[in-house]
This record gives structure tokens, C-alpha cells and sequence, in this order.
């Protein structure tokens, strides 16, 4: 391995062959917009650039500089958030914006080096090291996962990446390999070559800068790298999603659960329940009697709660289920349409202003921030209820 030719070999090819014209990308102009290349790399965070590319531009059109943000409502950003993921980052972002504008208003600049970008909410080590290397323009490492797959085929580290042993060996390789200048588009360069050519599963070694002294080619393996102990399943859980309906709008709730799942998104009350979808009719009362929930962190809110007791017993009809995949665990939610009369519609404002929670009434999720989940539920009934129409109307 030589890696004093590995720098130059990769900025070579990155000027060659390296995407030059995604709109967080400033190593062609004299200097670089900070806060564009820092909300591309939240955004880019375990999400591809192709699903990037439509939410940054959104956002950068609503909020074009960190002190627009800083001060923005928070369902505004959630709304132009709403389907990218790992909301966690948009509520570090949001977060992280407000001591952004502290640090400028101190200092009359944005944050200059790593230790003061890992200060930021939301601001791990690579991501520090990619805004002052693309952004600020000084020395920054990175070490993200597309930089780890290139490091340990290149150098044959076959140690459990997921160990803090092995990705000390990592840092200590990328920050050898770095150079002192250009290290912005070195970071590009690496970042591009490893979501382009050294690829999770099809590496295209005969295209790749580094292939001559690359170990994990020379063995025939490169798939063989990153070494990372075997995953887990994911547990499956299941949750009734209660699409209440009062003249023609749906009742949105605000989630309030600390940073967990969805939190500060609209959504509809969320029940979890042994009761898989496709299963025999469940009553409203059983659901609300249950004691199926393992944890704390199954448990209704106060504010689902509060629900439930404003509904009457109803026979609740699940015929289908819609799986959506979360970090930790698949969920499958099963849609319910539950149409309410005025007495009920009250008793459910009354209970939830009374716990002063977020809320509100509307026919669709149009300037609410919800997650993707909700609008797999909402095309769902409303394919239902078109399929149900249909059948009326061939029956008749």
C-alpha cells in the first residue's frame, strides 16, 4: 500500500471522473456557503443523494441562511422535513441552528474548527470534519461509511468496524491519508469514489484509483470488507392507527414523546396491540382494556389516551396492514376509520385542550410535517373507501 500516492491518485480521478455539480458542492468557487454544506451533510446521513437533492433545495428556498432557521417555527421545518427520515436530525438541525447564531453573534463567524462544530447539536466527529474541510476550508478527517468500506478494503481491516478498537485504527488511517491542502475535495473525492465505485455490493474494482495496491482486490474478495458482526432481526410490533374522522377532516395530533419516534410530527393516535391486521374484528373496548403493552415505550400517550375515552365501544375492522421499517424494528400499522358524531368530536377537544395538547382537525396532512407512514395510512383509506364505493355500486 502506498499511501503517499493515494491522496493524489483519488483527486485525480475525483477531477476526472467525481460529481462536480450537486448544489451543496463549492470546491470549484473561491469560497463555500458554511451552512449549505453542513444541512447537506444532516441531510445525507444514512439517506442517498438522489432523495436528498429535492428536500435540500426545498429547504434552502424556504430557509436560505442559518438565522432564517434559527428562527423558523418548528412544523414549518417539520413540513419540509416530512418523508426524508430520522426526524431526529431535523429536530438537532433546527436546534442547532439557534447556537449557530449564538456562536456568530459572539465570535462575527460561523464555528471554525471540529471541536467547535461537535459542540452543535446533531454534530458527530465525520460530520465536523466534513463542514470545516467543504465549508470552512481548513483541515478536516471524515470517516463516515462510505470512507470505512474504502479504508478497510484498501488497507485489508478485517476487524468488526461496529468495535471501538477497529474504528480507532480507521480514524488514525484517514487522518494519515488526508492531506493538509485540499482536504474539501479530498473528502469529496473519497465520499464519491464509495458511493460510486467501491459500492456495498458490486465494487467496480477495474474502474476504481486505488485497485493497483488495493488488498481486498488483490485477494478477490472486496465484499469480504467491512467486517461487522452479524445484525440482529428486528422485532416486529403492531399498532392500530385511528383515523378519526368528524365531517370530512381527520384529527392530527402533535407526538410529545421526548425525542422518540416521530417526535414533534403530526400524526394519527397510535395504539400498539398483539392484533395483527386480517385477523378477526376487535372491539374498542378490548383495546382499550389490554395489557399487551411489554414496555413503557409501547404504551399510549396521555394524549392517545384521552382519545380512546372520548370514543364509544366500536367493532374495529383491520383488513390490511402496511409494514414500515424503522431502525430498531419493523412496525405494521393497520389503518382504522372511525367516524365520529358531534357529541364525540367535542368530548375529544375538550380532553386533549385540557392537556393542553397539539392538535388539530383538517381533511388531509397539507402544511403539517407527518411522517411517511401517515401518508402510506391516509392513500391507503382512501383506497379503501374508493374499493368499498366500487363494490356498492356493482352490487347495486
Amino acid at each position: 500500500m502506498n499511501h503517499h500516492t493515494f491522496a493524489p491518485r483519488l483527486l485525480t480521478w475525483f477531477e476526472a471522473h467525481g460529481r462536480h455539480n450537486l448544489p451543496w458542492q463549492y470546491h470549484h468557487n473561491a469560497t463555500a456557503n458554511i451552512y449549505a454544506v453542513w444541512l447537506s451533510e444532516i441531510m445525507l446521513q444514512q439517506t442517498q443523494v438522489a432523495t436528498v437533492l429535492k428536500y435540500f433545495e426545498k429547504f434552502m428556498k424556504k430557509f436560505d441562511t442559518v438565522e432564517q432557521l434559527a428562527v423558523a417555527d418548528w412544523n414549518e421545518v417539520a413540513t419540509l422535513w416530512a418523508g426524508l427520515g430520522y426526524y431526529a436530525r431535523a429536530r438537532n438541525l433546527h436546534k442547532g441552528a439557534k447556537q449557530v447564531v449564538d456562536f456568530i453573534e459572539k465570535t462575527g463567524d460561523f464555528p471554525q474548527t471540529t471541536d467547535d462544530w461537535q459542540s452543535i447539536s446533531g454534530v458527530g466527529r465525520s460530520t465536523a470534519g466534513a463542514i470545516v474541510a467543504m465549508g470552512v476550508r481548513g483541515r478536516g478527517v471524515i470517516c463516515d461509511g462510505n470512507v470505512k468500506r474504502v479504508l478497510t478494503r484498501w488497507a485489508g481491516i478485517d476487524g468488526d468496524i461496529s468495535k471501538s478498537a477497529t474504528d480507532k485504527e480507521l480514524w488514525k488511517l484517514a487522518d494519515t491519508l488526508t492531506p493538509i491542502q485540499d482536504s474539501g475535495k479530498y473528502a469529496q473525492a473519497i465520499m464519491d469514489l464509495g458511493a460510486t465505485i467501491c459500492t456495498r455490493t458490486r465494487p467496480n474494482c477495474t474502474l476504481c484509483p486505488l485497485s493497483a495496491d488495493c488488498t481486498a482486490h488483490q485477494e478477490g474478495c472486496p465484499t469480504a470488507y467491512p467486517v461487522k458482526a452479524k445484525k440482529v432481526s428486528k422485532p416486529h410490533r403492531h399498532s392500530l392507527a385511528l383515523a378519526i374522522c368528524h365531517d370530512g377532516q381527520f384529527l392530527w395530533i402533535k407526538r410529545n414523546n421526548n425525542g422518540g419516534i416521530w417526535d414533534g410530527l403530526y400524526a394519527f393516535p397510535l395504539i400498539m396491540t398483539n392484533h395483527q391486521s386480517n385477523q378477526s374484528p376487535i372491539s374498542l373496548d378490548q383495546v382499550k382494556n389490554a395489557h399487551e403493552m411489554t414496555d413503557n415505550t409501547q404504551a399510549p400517550s396521555l394524549a392517545e389516551r384521552q382519545v380512546l375515552d372520548g370514543l364509544p365501544n366500536l367493532t374495529l375492522n383491520t383488513p390490511t396492514t402496511i409494514k414500515h421499517t424503522l431502525t430498531h424494528f419493523h412496525w405494521h400499522l393497520s389503518p382504522v376509520l372511525i367516524d365520529v358524531d358531534e357529541t364525540s368530536y367535542n368530548q375529544i377537544n375538550q380532553s386533549l385542550k385540557a392537556i393542553h395538547a397539539d392538535f388539530i382537525w383538517q381533511k388531509d396532512h397539507e402544511n403539517l410535517g407527518v411522517p411517511k407512514a401517515m401518508e402510506k395510512i391516509l392513500h391507503q383509506l382512501l383506497h379503501d373507501a374508493k374499493k368499498d364505493i366500487s363494490s356498492t355500486h356493482t352490487a347495486d
